[in-house]
Formats: structure tokens, sequence, C-alpha cells
């Protein structure tokens, strides 16, 4: 699925008439015909070297010194030009709610808005994974089996050995990463391709699943033991009290303050537009809004479960790592183009690897959460659609199945979508063959929106 050829998925810099916008794209352009690269570098003309340096600033960033109006007209044009973004999956999940509600009263209630925020953790531990190998345009068909081999594992650990239970729980995970890796070698290193890599990997997993489970094809866990307590669904933040959730709710704002108010910092020492203090207070706000109603909500029920806490906690991380890292910087440079990637200095390999380990390494966390909703290991466990809605999570999420666009935040939003409709559709006692054609239409209309997407990014110039 790798495509050598395509650019890094970024920000388009075409200019909007009538702006400040504009008016920096000019001068860009004119530092150009001079000779002077782009950025915040302070450069001398090509032709001249005595001449005075010129300092060139992104067009992009002056969109921000425009306030709301700069970011109306940005949003217009990147609609315009098919840069949809989660757009569309945001506005599919009002409606699903809505249908859902309007069919089912209890379906926005709290007890099943609190088994969707629990029941969506473990197979979203896989999507965040596989959200890494997306990005390089690739696929991880082994997530599913390995999930299921490292509740096994955990299991066998702890009952046939006497292990530790978070002693196994740190093997397990470390098991996982080294699958992975050894997937990446085959595919980096050997050149064997990803979808037969981890197509072999699906089937002697699972087939190491088996055996490890025996004729009974289950073992039990206690309830109690360490991680499967912690991530039952009875184990909940802060003994179920009720100012857990808002504890939750208010850290969750002031990262988000002090991580903007720290950018903007930041971006006014080196000179370049930065979001105006209104901007930052307003999308505080906004979080603010929707953590606190989130945390009032889940309270009404059980509270917040441990299981979503960590999955909340690891989407964080894995954003923090994709958008402000170098490592970050290099997957989705590889995803945007190998070659390319190759000539600035990147070890391919190596980030194809290390991307397949992480992919692995999500896969038996999530492999343990499974562990937890069932307080054991079975044939279940990774088993099933687990794989296919994992992929589908990530993609509806609106990561692109062409490599290089995507972020991780497409794990949580896919996997609502998901888990909405087989919640909805339970409520309603469909059968699970209708629960599957439907998810099956939603992940196809998810892959059409992107290839559209694409071709009018192409026709537009930015592609």
């Amino acid at each position: 699925m790798s495509d050598t050829s395509k650019p890094v998925q970024s920000e388009s810099s075409e200019p909007v008439k009538g702006t400040k916008t504009e008016k920096a794209a000019t001068a860009t352009e004119a530092a150009r015909a001079e000779g002077v690269v782009e950025g915040q570098e302070t450069v001398a003309p090509a032709d001249d070297p005595t001449a005075a340096p010129v300092t060139v600033v992104d067009p992009r960033l002056l969109i921000r010194e425009e306030g709301f109006k700069g970011y109306l007209t940005e949003f217009k044009r990147k609609v315009k030009g098919g840069e949809l973004g989660q757009i569309p999956v945001v506005l599919g999940l009002i409606v699903i709610w809505t249908i859902f509600q309007l069919q089912n009263d209890r379906f926005l209630s709290a007890d099943n808005l609190s088994n969707i925020s629990y029941f969506m953790s473990a197979t979203g531990m896989l999507a965040i994974g596989l959200v890494f190998v997306l990005l390089l345009g690739e696929i991880d068909l082994s997530v599913g089996s390995v999930s299921g081999l490292a509740s096994a594992l955990f299991a066998v650990f702890v009952t046939e050995h006497g292990m530790n239970p978070w002693l196994s729980l740190v093997l397990t995970i470390v098991t996982g990463i080294g699958i992975g890796a050894l997937h990446g070698w085959f595919f980096a290193k050997i050149g064997v391709p990803a979808f037969v890599v981890t197509l072999a990997g699906f089937l002697g997993w699972n087939g190491l699943m088996l055996w490890l489970l025996g004729s009974s094809g289950t073992i039990n866990l206690p309830s109690d033991s360490g991680p499967i307590h912690l991530l039952g669904q009875s184990s909940f933040f802060m003994d179920q009290a009720i100012i857990g959730a808002y504890v939750l709710a208010g850290l969750a704002v002031v990262l988000s303050a002090v991580g903007n108010f720290g950018e903007q910092r930041r971006r006014r020492a080196a000179g370049v537009p930065f979001r105006a203090t209104s901007e930052i207070l307003l999308r505080v706000g906004l979080l603010a809004l929707a953590a606190f109603v989130s945390a009032a909500v889940l309270n009404n029920a059980s509270g917040v479960s441990n299981a979503l806490v960590i999955f909340l906690a690891a989407l964080v991380i894995v954003d923090f790592v994709l958008r402000r890292t170098t490592y970050g910087r290099k997957v989705f440079a590889v995803g945007g183009g190998i070659e390319a990637a190759r000539r600035a200095g990147i070890n391919v390999p190596l980030v194809r690897i290390t991307v397949f380990a992480i992919s692995g390494g999500f896969a038996a966390v999530g492999g343990m959460f499974f562990a937890g909703q069932t307080a054991g290991a079975s044939l279940s466990a990774g088993g099933g659609n687990t794989l296919m809605l994992a992929i589908a999570a990530a993609v509806i999420g609106g990561t692109s199945l062409f490599g290089g666009r995507g972020t991780v935040w497409s794990a949580l939003l896919g996997m609502l979508v998901i888990q909405s409709i087989q919640t909805g559709l339970d409520l309603l006692n469909m059968n699970t063959s209708i629960q599957y054609m439907i998810t099956g239409g939603v992940l196809l209309g998810a892959v059409v929106i992107d290839s559209v997407s694409r071709k009018s990014q192409k026709a537009a110039g930015r592609g």
C-alpha cells in the first residue's frame, strides 16, 4: 500500500484575496524569485550574497492574525478544496445519535453512554496502534490475534506460573512490542509486503493462542488480580467518587490552557504569528464545557471507568508524540513520501520497524483490556470482528488509508461511531448481521470520502 510519490499532507498555503495572507503570499513569491528560502530563517538572495537579509514568514501563519475572519476564510477554502478533515465523522456521529435516540429514548441515557465509553476502550487501543501503521500507508492484519495472544499469555503467567500480575502485564506488553518489531523487520529489511507479513502473523499468533488456551478454550482470572481489577467493568476512577470525574475534567482543561498559552508564548518570542488570547480562551472554554458535561453525565451512571481514563491518557500522549516530537514528524514524512524522507536523512527502515512495534504494543494492551472485561482469556478475545472494527475505527475517524494524513484522535471518533452503532442496534434488538452490514457501509462511506477528498486536493494542486 506504500506510495513513494505522495507528498506529506499539510495545510495549503493558497492565499485568499483581499487579506493579509494574500499580501504575505505576494511577498513570499517575490522572495522566491530572488532565491530566498521560505520559513522563519533570515537569508540573503542567492544572486546577491551581499544584499541585506530578508525574513520570510510562511503566509499560512498569518491567518491567525486575522482572527475569526481568517479562520472562516481558511475553513471555506479547505472545504472547497476537499480538505474535509474530521467534519464528516462528527456530523455522522450527530446523525447516528439522533436517529437512535428517536428510536429508543434510553440511547442517550447516562447508563448507556457509560457503557459506550467503557466498551470502546479495548478496541480503541488497537485502533491507536493502527493509526501509526496507516500513517505509513500500510496495514497490520495481526493486531486482533496479537491482542488475543496477549490475554492468553497473561493468563498463563498468572495462573500456571504464579507470576506477579503486574510483572506479567509488563512481560505481555513487551511480547506484543517484540512481535510487532518482528513484523516490521520482515517488512522493512527483507522486503516482504506488510499485508503478507501481518496476514501470516494473524494466522500464526492465533494458532499460538489456541495452543495456550488448551482444549477448554478459556482460562479464568481472579477479578481482583491487579490489572484485571483495574480494567474491569466495576472499576472506576477514585472508587466512583463524584469528585473524580470533575477532577479529570479540570485536569483536561488545565493541560489544554497550559499547552495553548505555552505555544502562544513560544511563538511570540520567536516573532511569528500566534493565536490570540481570545481564541485560546474560546477553545479552552469549549473543552471545559464538553469535559464537565461528560463528567456530569457519567456521574449520573457509575462514574468514569479506569479503562476509559487509560484510553484517553494514551490518546493525549500519542497525540503529543505525533505532533510535537521529531519521531512523529518522521512518521508523517515517511508516510508522505519514502524517497523524499530518505533523501532528508531519515532512517526509513527504523521508522517502519518502530511503527509496527508500537502497533504490536497497543494490540497487547488492548488484549489486557479484553481480559479485564471478561475476567479471563478466551477464544473471543481479539477474535471475531475485532480486527475489522479496529481498522474501521481508525479510517472512519479520519486517518487516510493512503498514508501521510491522519490524527490519533481518529481512533476516538471512529470508536464512538462504531460503538454507538453496535449499542444502538442492541437496544433495538437488531441481529448481529445487521450490525456488520451497517458498520461495513459506514466504513465504505469513510473510504469513499477520503478518496474523493484526495482527488479534490490533487485537482486543486495540493494533493
